[in-house]
This record gives C-alpha cells, sequence and structure tokens, in this order.
C-alpha cells in the first residue's frame, strides 16, 4: 500500500502510557474522503436478469482524521460500498477521491494497492503458519515503503506496542483470543501507514463483553494515530459509540448522515427514527389555535415540534417521542405491563386505553410495578414529527 507522500522517518517509540510517539502520529496521517454519486451494481444470479444494484447514488465528504461509521441492517449495501472505496468493486457510475485524488472515476481507476487504504476484514484474516510479528511485517515487505529488515522490525516492533500487544511477537494467532487477533490485524493495516483505515464489521465475532472492550480499544488507537477511519456495523450502539458521524444506509441507498445526536434527536424519516433508537409514535394534532404550528397536542400533553410539518389528509400527524422523553406521574390514564430493570434506569412497557403500546425509560429512583395505573406526559425538547400513516392507534411502539 502507498504510504503518505510526506512520511516521516521512523523512530523509537514512547512509553504506551504516554500514548503514541510522534513517529507513529506523523507517519500515519489521515486523508479526505470524497464519494459523488457512487452506483455498485452485481450480475444477477443466473446471468441473464437485470443488474442487482448494491448502492444507488451514494454521496459523502469524510474530512480528514475523522470515523465515520457506515449503518445498516443486512444487505444494505455498506459493506459493498467499503469496497468500492478499497477498490476491492469497481463503481458502476460516480467518482471516489482519496486526498483530493481521484482513483475511481469513468476514466481513472487506481489499483487498491496504489491507494493508501489498510483494511481489517471481520475474522481477521491473519495467516496462522506465521507468528504475530510476522504477520504484521507481511503487509511491509509488500508496500511501497523503502524500508530494509532492520526498518521494518523496528516499525513492527512500533505496532505491536501501539496495539498493547508487544510481548506477543513470537505467538501464533492461533494462540491469542478473539480481540488479540484483531488487535494483530489492524497493527497489520496501520503498519504501511495508510492514509484511510476500512473495517468491515470488525467486532461482530467477539461475545458482548469482549466486543465493548476491543472496540473501545480500537477507537482508542485509530484516534491516537488520526488516520481516517471507516467501518461497517448493524449495530447502532456500536457506530453511536465509535463514529464523529454515521451514514445510514437502507436498501442501497444513504438515508442520512450526520452525527449521533443529529441522527438520535432528529431523524429524517421514521424508518431512521426507529432503525437507530426505541421510538414512539405518537398521534397528535396540530395546535393551530394560536397560530402556533410548532407544537402539537397528543395524548402526552403538547409536544413542540422541531421541524416545520404539514399535517397529514386527516389532519394528524405521527410524532417521534424517545422512551426517556416519557415522564411517569400518578394517575390513570395507562396500565405498565412490563418493567426491566437495568439498576441505573428501568424500562417500562405501557398499555393505554386503546390497547396501543407506550415505552418509557426513567431513573431507578421511583420504581413502579407492574400492573399498576399511572399518567403520562412529554418532559423533552423539540422533537420530529410527519404525515400520520398507518395504524389509527395513539402510539406505535417502533424497535431497531
Amino acid at each position: 500500500m502507498a504510504s503518505s507522500p510526506h512520511a516521516a522517518p521512523v523512530l523509537p517509540i514512547e512509553s504506551p502510557d504516554n500514548g503514541p510517539s510522534e513517529a507513529i502520529r506523523s507517519a500515519v496521517s489521515g486523508a479526505s474522503v470524497a464519494i459523488d454519486a457512487v452506483t455498485v451494481t452485481y450480475e444477477s444470479t443466473h446471468g441473464s436478469g437485470p443488474p442487482v444494484g448494491a448502492v444507488n447514488n451514494a454521496t459523502l465528504d469524510i474530512p480528514a482524521g475523522s470515523i465515520l461509521a457506515l449503518l445498516g441492517p443486512s444487505g444494505c449495501g455498506k459493506t459493498s460500498l467499503l469496497r468500492a472505496i478499497a477498490g476491492l468493486e469497481r463503481p458502476k457510475h460516480g467518482t471516489i477521491s482519496i486526498g483530493g485524488r481521484c482513483v475511481s472515476s469513468a476514466q481513472t481507476w487506481v489499483q487498491p494497492e496504489r491507494r493508501s487504504v489498510g483494511m481489517v476484514f471481520q475474522d481477521g484474516a491473519l495467516f496462522p503458519h506465521l507468528t504475530v510479528a510476522e504477520n504484521v511485517a507481511f503487509g511491509l515487505r509488500r508496500s511501497s515503503l523503502a524500508m530494509n529488515r532492520r526498518k521494518r522490525s523496528e516499525r513492527v516492533g512500533e505496532m505491536l506496542e501501539l496495539v498493547d500487544l508487544a510481548d506477543l511477537g513470537d505467538r501464533y494467532p492461533g494462540t491469542l483470543s478473539g480481540g488479540q487477533q484483531q488487535r494483530v490485524a489492524l497493527a497489520r493495516s496501520l503498519a504501511p501507514q495508510p492514509s484511510v483505515l476500512l473495517l468491515d464489521e470488525p467486532f461482530s465475532a467477539l461475545d458482548a463483553a469482549l466486543r465493548i472492550q476491543v472496540r473501545a480499544e480500537v477507537a482508542r488507537i485509530v484516534r491516537d494515530v488520526s488516520v481516517t477511519t471507516i467501518f461497517v456495523t448493524h449495530d447502532q450502539d456500536e457506530a453511536f459509540v465509535l463514529g464523529d458521524r454515521v451514514a445510514v444506509l437502507r436498501n442501497g441507498y444513504i438515508e442520512q448522515v450526520g452525527t449521533p445526536d443529529e441522527l438520535y434527536r432528529h431523524p429524517s424519516t421514521r424508518w431512521v427514527a426507529g432503525f437507530v433508537g426505541e421510538a414512539n409514535l405518537v398521534r397528535g394534532q396540530l395546535d393551530t389555535s394560536s397560530g402556533d404550528t410548532g407544537l402539537a397536542n397528543t395524548l402526552l400533553g403538547p409536544v413542540p415540534i422541531a421541524t416545520p410539518i404539514a399535517a397529514g389528509s386527516d389532519g394528524d400527524l405521527d410524532i417521534l417521542v424517545r422512551p426517556e422523553q416519557v415522564d411517569l406521574r400518578p394517575g390513570d390514564c395507562a396500565l405498565v405491563t412490563n418493567v426491566e430493570y437495568y439498576g441505573h434506569d428501568v424500562r417500562y412497557e405501557l398499555q393505554l386505553d386503546d390497547g396501543s403500546t407506550l415505552a418509557a425509560r426513567t431513573k431507578s429512583s421511583e420504581l413502579r410495578e407492574r400492573g399498576t395505573r399511572v399518567c403520562v406526559r412529554f418532559d423533552g425538547s423539540a422533537t420530529e414529527a410527519w404525515p400520520s400513516a398507518g395504524p389509527t392507534a395513539a402510539s406505535t411502539l417502533l424497535t431497531p
């Protein structure tokens, strides 16, 4: 893989307690990625039908040194888009530029090894017959970096220090834990000093507890070295924890791009609202009595609307209310049908008088029991709404 045009010389690494050395900080520098109207298609399974669209007209601008999550359900096109950036798939239309240099267009095609891109696959793809150090060194021998054996050895040592595996260079991958194997794969990808790091669901094969630990370690490493990082995931928590920005994909199209907070508080569609977190859609009507079109009347009381919206043909709106925006008070308008205690908070399912369901999350200091009656009120900042559609229930529960 190609190096940064201004790669710094390799110097001894500092103690990991002080973070990566200045040599690593300067050697691995991120580059911006620009994706403009990219479409990726595949031949139909039987070869005689029309091409199958995997990615449709995708446009993204990814600043240098940032972390972008490609989030979506299986089959939405996120891995196909990642492979197009890497040069493993050639788009049918559109352009891809890395660091201001076009690497893919109708007239231009730069081979994967010349894009200054590193990639970590779902299973790590380590060579079982090579030691940890030999796996990390493998990419260096095939990169454009001019390194003799001593320099390669120093670089391998730096990378293993960076991922906190300095004492395991002589071990074989089969003797490591799943988390350690992923860190070796990360070190191998970073060793040739890529400008962009691509990760294809790198934590999905790990158990839940290990996944949380490894993703925190990976986030620390890529932020320390400031490499531009794009990773694929179907896990909303993972995307929100790691991504500076998140691109949500559905059926090959990018539905919305924004910070985790923007996606959660201000989703552009009902589908995004339900995919990035649990959501209630509460039926309401615009309050036009005082000329205020930014307020809706609902069974939870008045709810402020963030984005001006026209009501549906029946005058109704579907209003996004997150569970933590539902305030439970003494009263008799809903029945507590389920209680999930998490220690730091409690999730309730409530049945309204029309039989519809509402989810609420509150602090655990005032625990309510199953079978009790409560009153529900909205307690939160301005939220999103859409013209009513679907069932006429007072509330519809959307879950990721």
